[in-house]
């Protein structure tokens, strides 16, 4: 039994006595990424999208409607990346550079043989 005028901060029998319950820890924060888009037709071209939406703010440049190979999504997001000077990611087969650089992807996708449209605003 316990000694009542004892001074225990700190015990290893094993009781719950003493314990501080612990917080309720909060629920994370959803991330807030975009609604899925509605898909886009496949008619050969490829899109260049401007997107802000769940990204606080910044914004980001699509390019969309490419040929779902991943090597060469890998080897043109590399391109495109050091073609605009700027950081960017794959999506599936959609690729996200950050910031508005729709003008100079286009300039480089129709250099390397594709079709391109400006979709947006």
């Amino acid at each position: 039994m316990p000694d009542p005028n004892s001074r225990l901060v700190y015990s290893t029998d094993g009781s719950e006595a003493g314990r501080v319950a612990a917080k309720p820890s909060r629920a994370p924060r959803p991330t807030a990424r975009p609604a899925a888009r509605p898909p886009l037709p496949a008619d050969g071209f490829v899109r260049l999208l401007r997107e802000t939406k769940g990204r606080g703010g910044k914004t980001v440049t699509i390019v969309a409607g490419l040929p779902n190979n991943e090597r060469d999504l890998e080897a043109l997001l590399k391109v495109l990346k050091q073609h605009c000077g700027a950081g960017g990611t794959r999506e599936g087969a959609t690729l996200e550079i950050q910031g508005d650089h729709r003008e100079k992807i286009e300039a480089k996708l129709t250099a390397l043989g594709h079709r391109v449209k400006i979709a947006g605003g």
